[in-house]
């Protein structure tokens, strides 16, 4: 039940297909669809996130998410009958934005809404395995999926969420890494992290070092398992590469487009500015914490599992994770993400980070499990806003969450679901019935934890 209400939320919704960093993934997975190669040069004007390598544009971003949203298009190609020769390449053109509609929403219901969901579940798990109480696991794995912005990017082409559902899915399988089978998904879901968002590499070795630490003293073979699963994870990115450019050498972003900034240190990452740390956790204008407010009680959490000697080691794993993830967002040249509801680049940490809110409410007085509990309501109410109305906020709001998201587009009932884009309901229609559905599964999930002994 906890997967399937994930999954229903996140897929439910949907964000703006003509987004150019959704878009230009789009692009190339039409183009390998329909023409077998991997240039966007009919879509070239439509987007302005692209590379150049000589005559031909590319997408400019890691083809994970691209490779993914493969079946969506060849699904939806063979269904319809439609290509995308049919339709005028104009920005905006009702024909060619419902062909795109079609395709993304396809894509993310079953590429990112579908991790978030299986991710979930895991995490929910995860916390088990690691000795919290069913509740403490049960509100971990709300706050992750439902309580941060995790929930808004599963609605797209991004990377975020994806990248954070396979930290959880690599952390869970790494608690059991002793066994070949769940080493080499450890590995597998790291190395497809890497293909979706290349700078995962960094924050996802915290969950490597903890998994070669568990392992260490067993078989050999579950450490060769786990480096054979990423191995065989990354094969794509070089057969993606080979597709592209003619070697398996070449990254999209060795050719990025009207990005200077992408020029400074390595693809934009230089040293980590502490102002920036600042404004990505606690400012008002993308800090964490203002639009998911429940992982203060993640953070507290955390602290709590590295005095136990049960929980320490993977205490400070996600603690590295967290901490890698934000260094490397205040160390990116672009980083506020332009248009973003939250600090988009950070958002991969939230699942290990929301696991300490499991062990934050397993050592609670039933005083501040309320108030966990008040603020987890307001994250997933906050986080209901932005998935439906508005996960890109522009940059030049002051306090995006409110003018941006919940005062401009949400009250106004400016939003995408299901119900509404595709049968001809209204809005805020299409938000009641997600309503009458989730929240009495929320209800009844909460309630079935209830006489279950604690701890």
């Amino acid at each position: 039940m906890l997967f399937l209400l994930v999954w229903f939320s996140c897929a439910w919704f949907g964000s703006w297909e003509w987004n150019p960093n959704t878009a230009t993934r789009m692009y190339a997975a039409v183009s390998l669809v329909e023409d077998g190669d991997a240039t966007i040069d009919e879509f070239a004007a439509l987007t302005i996130d692209k590379a150049q390598f000589g005559p031909h544009t590319y997408l400019d971003k890691a083809p994970g998410m691209t490779l993914m949203a493969l079946p969506a298009v060849a699904l939806a190609n063979a269904v319809t009958g439609e290509r995308s020769a049919q339709f005028a390449k104009t920005f905006g053109d009702e024909a060619l934005g419902r062909f795109l509609r079609v395709r993304t929403r396809i894509a993310a219901a079953t590429g990112p809404a579908l991790l978030t969901a299986i991710a979930a579940a895991l995490l929910f798990d995860l916390a088990l395995g690691l000795g919290a109480s069913r509740g403490g696991a049960l509100a971990a794995a709300l706050a992750f999926a439902l309580g941060t912005p995790i929930w808004g990017w599963s609605t797209t082409l991004f990377g975020h969420a994806a990248v954070a559902a396979l930290y959880v899915i690599a952390a869970w399988a790494g608690l059991r890494a002793e066994r070949l089978g769940y080493a080499a998904l450890a590995g597998a879901a790291l190395g497809w992290a890497v293909v979706i968002e290349h700078q995962a590499v960094l924050a996802g070795s915290a969950i490597g070092v903890w998994i070669v630490w568990r392992v260490r003293r067993g078989p050999w073979r579950a450490l060769a398992a786990f480096l054979a699963g990423g191995v065989a994870a990354i094969v794509p990115l070089l057969g993606y590469n080979l597709v592209a450019f003619g070697t398996p050498f070449r990254l999209g972003y060795q050719g990025v487009v009207g990005w200077e900034g992408m020029s400074r240190g390595l693809f934009g990452l230089t040293w980590p500015d502490p102002r920036v740390l600042l404004e990505i956790t606690f400012g008002q204008r993308r800090g964490l914490f203002w639009v998911a407010p429940i992982l203060v009680f993640g953070a507290l959490g955390l602290a709590r599992m590295t005095r136990d000697a049960a929980t320490r080691a993977a205490g400070w794993m996600a603690i590295g994770v967290a901490a890698v993830g934000l260094l490397v967002n205040a160390a990116y040249f672009y980083w506020d993400g332009g248009n973003s509801t939250g600090p988009r680049l950070a958002m991969p940490i939230a699942g290990l980070l929301a696991l300490g809110i499991a062990f934050y409410w397993n050592l609670a007085a039933r005083i501040e499990r309320i108030v966990a509990g008040a603020v987890l309501g307001v994250s997933i109410a906050i986080n209901a806003a932005i998935a439906s109305a508005e996960i890109l906020a522009p940059p030049n709001f002051s306090f995006p969450i409110w003018s941006a998201v919940i005062d401009f587009r949400f009250r106004n009932g400016e939003l995408r679901t299901v119900a509404n884009e595709w049968w001809g309901w209204s809005p805020w229609a299409g938000f009641a019935l997600w309503a009458v559905i989730a929240l009495p599964v929320i209800a009844w999930l909460i309630h079935r934890q209830r006489g279950v002994p604690y701890g």
